[in-house]
């Protein structure tokens, strides 16, 4: 915990939201179950240790100080999350949480929520995922597949994007990804399908060809997607609905599933795909084994002869 405590003292509050302290990493030793997340105008604290409520305190009061020094004239509002498996735990520790909170990051605005859920409605370590989308979706048609709140398809939007089209079975999210879209001003050209992608294809097929797929499942969620079982059969489908030279964006955020994993289903399932690169990763995301971070790889479909 000490590692920490002494790394608030070297930090400030970004501009955006975004991680501040990424113990999950492994680079603080006695603090690998702490994080630190910033979704203005709320800090996060999450362990994934119970904490003993005298720990707690003692981390409430190097917070309240690391507040004291970089925002003394804003209100201090803290919220603690304690995960462990399916087990969430959630506590307003100081201060309030907007009723409607929204965030901004690389020029868009996303509603989350702290108080419930282990998912807050957006995930901090796809920051340079979106952003890239965003710089690149110029004029593109882009199918986003396990869209939750959609931020893709905002960013994509926001890139100048031709049209999206968001599919993921939970209606819930997809309704906050419409008002995700709503807050950024974009009401024409986005598409929202509440429905089972491996039950879709016919569907996908007739809205395509896409210039950009970005595939973005969860790596082990029953009744949804189990990626040692089911990447490979998405892989089978998704060469047939890009374009010529179209792009494909694969995500797996497994840390016991490496990026050869992840290859290997490409090469078995569609090997016609040609690999560009791993994206990286926010540097706050460091992890002192780049295998189990985060993997957003690209792909590309060859130009038709």
């Amino acid at each position: 915990m000490q590692a920490f405590i002494e790394y608030l003292d070297s930090i400030s509050l970004p501009a955006d939201s975004g991680r501040l302290f990424h113990g999950r990493g492994g680079r603080f030793g006695g603090s690998e179950h702490l994080c630190l997340d910033w979704f203005a105008p709320v800090l996060l604290l999450t362990s994934f240790r119970e904490l003993p409520e005298q720990e707690l305190a003692s981390l409430q009061q190097s917070l309240t100080a690391f507040w004291t020094r970089v925002a003394a004239a804003q209100p201090f509002n803290l919220v603690y999350q304690y995960r462990a498996g399916g087990q969430t735990q959630t506590r307003l520790l100081a201060g309030e949480v907007p009723e409607r909170h929204v965030v901004t990051e690389n020029g868009c605005q996303y509603l989350v929520h702290l108080l419930r859920g282990q998912n807050h409605g957006l995930f901090l370590d796809m920051r340079e995922g979106r952003h890239w989308v965003k710089q690149h979706s110029q004029g593109k048609r882009v199918l986003n597949l396990f869209a939750y709140t959609c931020g893709f398809s905002v960013a994509a939007m926001a890139g100048g994007a031709q049209a999206v089209i968001n599919i993921d079975m939970a209606k819930g999210a997809l309704s906050v990804g419409k008002q995700n879209h709503q807050l950024n001003g974009f009401d024409k050209g986005v598409s929202f399908l509440g429905h089972d992608i491996f039950s879709s294809w016919g569907k996908l097929r007739k809205l395509g060809a896409y210039d950009l797929i970005i595939a973005d499942p969860p790596s082990n969620q029953k009744g949804s997607f189990v990626a040692t079982k089911d990447y490979v059969r998405l892989l089978r489908k998704l060469p047939e609905l890009l374009t010529s030279e179209g792009e494909l964006l694969l995500c797996l955020n497994a840390p016991e599933l490496s990026t050869q994993f992840l290859q290997e289903q490409v090469t078995n399932a569609a090997p016609e795909l040609e690999y560009l690169q791993r994206l990286a990763n926010p540097p706050v995301f460091a992890d002192i084994d780049e295998e189990r971070s985060l993997k957003v790889l690209r792909y590309r479909k060859p130009a038709t002869e």
